[in-house]
């Protein structure tokens, strides 16, 4: 039985592909910038399993985004939209989210999770879990707008009643 040796990754890249690859590091997406730096990494030598434990993903995580390098050059490691239908309950439940959230605080009812379930089925005959609007809340919508509020999902934090 023959042996293989398993070495160095070898990535070649021009310099217009490192500085793309630079660019795309720093990107406000941490899964772009992350698959751009284990790029650049192995273009300085670290191994599958070094790079993957330094971004705490699988060594053939490491090796796949190499392999969409090479195909793809930099394109091959951007995000692309997910495939699917369009999320239109959570879309509906952040419109709702941003309408009743907008007017004064002073003015304005505490909106738990199921009375924003409620509304929602009220206005638009539209029913979400409340795990699902807890997701959409904080991720915001699918045009990448800031998330609407930070939800507890309708827990509150109980008041200590012990010493210290």
């Amino acid at each position: 039985m023959g042996w293989v040796m398993v070495g160095r990754p070898r990535v070649v890249a021009t310099v217009d592909d490192v500085a793309e690859l630079e660019a795309l590091a720093r990107s406000a997406r941490r899964d772009e910038a992350d698959r751009a730096r284990a790029v650049l990494l192995s273009m300085h030598g670290w191994t599958s399993g070094e790079t993957a434990r330094a971004f705490g993903v699988t060594p053939d995580s490491v090796r796949r985004w190499r392999t969409w390098f090479m195909a793809e050059g930099v394109d091959g490691l951007r995000a692309h939209p997910q495939a699917g239908p369009a999320p239109i309950k959570s879309e509906a439940a952040l419109a709702l989210a941003r309408e009743v959230l907008s007017g004064p605080v002073a003015d304005r009812p505490n909106w738990t999770l199921p009375r924003l379930q409620a509304e929602l089925a009220a206005r638009s005959g539209i029913s979400i879990s409340k795990a699902q609007l807890s997701k959409a809340l904080k991720k915001g919508g699918s045009d990448g707008a800031v998330p609407v509020i930070a939800c507890t999902g309708g827990r509150t934090r109980k008041r200590s009643t012990g010493p210290g």
